[in-house]
């Protein structure tokens, strides 16, 4: 496996040094060095994280033999990095493999990294699942931050709050996190306190289809077909110049049900509503199967049907490090001015 494995990581590492020293020339370090699915080992992946090196597999374990490798391969080309191991083989992508307690100890140690002039914690393994900054959105990033200057900001299902913060660092007016999992709000504070912002940008906690209701006008009431519904924040009905919406695959509540597959338009409609005339809306859908043209034509039939037509469109699409081999990678990233 090995003997395979490294003239692959070699060709991919090769293949980077422009995007690289690209990214290193505006203050960035944190990128996919092998994107498996593309470059040879479907299910593995291999991220640097600032001095982290974060492998994570999710078709089937590595072989240590394996593992070794990559960790030699790395050390003599982009020396000083931890590497983690994250093996995700399992139901629902959990994290299986134990780690003996020094290596577990650098795994949960906070680490810095940087991107693009902002700086985010990060860590190889936390109470949840997923790194806290998700490195095929930094193409979406880098155009908020170009969008945004002089401009409010709306970022809903926020996670860890990095498209509000590229924002406030780039000189937004005004912008909101939206997310419900208080665990993800307290990392996006942290990654404020480590930046110098002109703006603070807000943190809200919660569901994401009630606060939008909110701010489009719609209003949530406190109950729906005679049940009482889960405590939420009151806001303002407000819109805002740009709004960015990257929802999970799937996720249900009493507030509603998201479903990248089935019913986008039941997210995608009350956050259009949530834009100012004349504003953008930037929205992504990560899963696979979705084809990108007949995704692209649920947004249009559903902004007409909303009476908020999209005026122009553009695809934004991830960086070189997440390279596609028929041009329309997984995750999908639509700009619409509406």
């Amino acid at each position: 496996m090995s003997v395979v494995l490294i003239p692959l990581l070699a060709a991919a590492l090769d293949a980077r040094a422009d995007l690289i020293a690209q990214l290193h020339a505006e203050q960035t370090d944190a990128y996919r060095l092998f994107h498996g699915s593309v470059e040879g080992h479907p299910g593995l992946t291999i991220d640097r994280y600032g001095e982290l090196l974060l492998v994570q597999c999710f078709h089937s374990p590595l072989a240590p033999e394996a593992l070794a490798a990559i960790e030699a391969f790395y050390a003599a080309r982009l020396p000083g990095l931890t590497l983690v191991y994250n093996d995700r083989s399992h139901a629902n992508s959990r994290i299986g493999n134990p780690l003996p307690p020094d290596q577990l100890e650098a795994a949960m140690i906070a680490r810095e990294l940087h991107e693009m002039g902002v700086t985010y914690r990060i860590a190889g393994r936390h109470s949840g699942q997923d790194p806290w900054l998700f490195l095929d959105l930094r193409a979406a990033r880098r155009r908020v931050m170009h969008e945004t200057p002089g401009k409010s900001l709306l970022n809903l299902f926020a996670y860890t709050g990095g498209v509000g913060i590229a924002a406030a660092k780039a000189g937004a007016r005004f912008v909101v996190n939206v997310d419900f999992a208080d665990s993800s709000i307290m990392i996006g504070k942290e990654n404020v306190r480590l930046n110098e912002l002109p703006v603070r940008p807000r943190f809200v906690k919660s569901d994401a289809f009630a606060a939008m209701r909110q701010y489009a006008g719609i209003g949530q009431p406190g109950r729906v077909r005679g049940k009482l519904m889960p405590p939420f924040p009151k806001l303002e009905a407000q819109t805002f110049d740009l709004v960015f919406l990257d929802p999970p695959r799937f996720a249900k509540s009493a507030f509603g049900v998201v479903d990248l597959v089935n019913d986008y338009a039941s997210v995608f409609k009350p956050a259009l509503l949530c834009v100012a005339d004349g504003g953008t809306l930037i929205c992504t859908n990560n899963v696979a199967e979705v084809k990108r043209d007949a995704w692209l034509d649920q947004l249009q039939r559903s902004a007409a049907k909303a009476g908020r037509p999209i005026r122009e469109m553009e695809w934004i699409l991830p960086e070189a490090d997440f390279p596609s081999s028929d041009g329309q990678p997984p995750l999908k990233i639509a700009l619409l001015r509406i």
